[in-house]
């Protein structure tokens, strides 16, 4: 592979509940275990970092895709929504739910773009067959 760009994130203090960067320091955050999951809360979490990174990345590839089939998206908005839970080995696994929003894009275009999206985004490509990924365009 031709690495095209390099980015670096350090953890500290404690993983859920500690503290990440990034080596240029436009990211720097603190962390907590959710409520949900027993913790403080009140601080982000990985969960909501990668539904975050998922949303924008696919957002990029849709709109890289539209482009290039001559679809303007105007208003264009993806969300993402990160499942937690175990996988039943004494691990944990993510489920991920995304969905595209084009407004004023016919619904079967609407759905060849997102389709097309997914085999695009390097998150996509990077958790297909790994995790549950659900795809849908919103109505």
């Amino acid at each position: 592979m031709k690495v095209l760009y390099t980015t670096e994130a350090l953890a500290t203090g404690g993983g859920r509940d500690g503290a990440v960067r990034t080596a240029d320091g436009l990211l720097d955050t603190t962390l907590a275990v959710p409520a949900e999951l027993g913790g403080a809360g009140g601080a982000t979490n990985p969960e909501q970092l990668f539904a975050a990174g998922y949303a924008a990345c696919f957002h990029s590839a849709l709109r890289l895709v539209a482009g290039k089939a001559g679809v303007a998206l105007d208003g264009s908005t993806v969300a993402a929504k990160v499942g937690l839970g175990a996988n039943g080995a004494g691990g944990y696994t993510l489920a991920v739910n995304l969905t595209a929003a084009l407004p004023g894009v016919p619904a079967e275009q609407a759905s060849a773009l997102v389709a097309k999206a997914h085999e695009v985004c390097p998150y996509s490509n990077a958790t297909r067959g790994n995790i549950e990924v659900t795809v849908n365009v919103a109505a």
